[in-house]
């Protein structure tokens, strides 16, 4: 837990990092098309996870794999200096974090709210516009989400904006009944 803790800060200092640049050089759109287009390779590719995440690789081996990554999907040239520079620096495997946590911050820069919603299964795309039309109506703005599958919230669902957590999930149901059950 300690680990992803400091994979996560990590994340958020070289996505804050990236984000100012790319702010710079008015690239801040491409740089988060380039991270989405990372971000969905990386859920598709158990190789490209254990490219990442293995200790067992060095950092070039790494920089050599997001160098042909970002080549082939013809990455912004600011995209695939910082890969490099993430890969040299011993960093990989905080890259989800990073791509998260410039999510985050290209969210705040265009005044969007960012919601993540949990879900026991995957949602259809009727249940997605049904949460986002809740979420517009709730929050009086457009959220940008983003949807996780923890089969261990055993139902319902669970949406985080901001610092807020509203959780309906049977998992939290059944602890509050049990602790209910304890206390009689």
């Amino acid at each position: 837990m300690a680990e992803d803790s400091n994979l996560s800060n990590v994340g958020a200092r070289y996505a804050q990092a990236l984000f100012d640049l790319a702010n710079d050089q008015k690239e801040v759109a491409a740089v988060e098309a380039d991270l989405n287009s990372l971000k969905a390779a990386i859920a598709d590719s158990k190789d490209l996870r254990t490219l990442l995440g293995s200790p067992t690789f060095g950092s070039d081996d790494k920089a050599k794999g997001l160098a042909g990554i970002a080549a082939k999907a013809k990455f912004s040239a600011t995209t695939k200096k910082f890969l490099g520079l993430l890969a040299a620096n011993g960093r990989a495997a905080a890259l989800p974090a990073v791509i998260t946590a410039f999510a985050k911050l290209s969210a705040d820069a265009r005044g969007a709210v960012f919601a993540e919603v949990t879900t026991a299964v995957a949602l259809s795309a009727a249940q997605e516009k049904g949460v986002a039309a809740a979420l517009r109506q709730s929050l009086g703005k457009d959220p940008e989400i983003t949807t996780r599958v923890d089969p261990a919230i055993l139902g319902g669902i669970k949406v985080k904006v901001g610092s807020r957590l509203f959780d309906a999930s049977l998992r939290s149901k059944l602890d509050s009944l049990k602790f209910a059950l304890k206390r009689a």
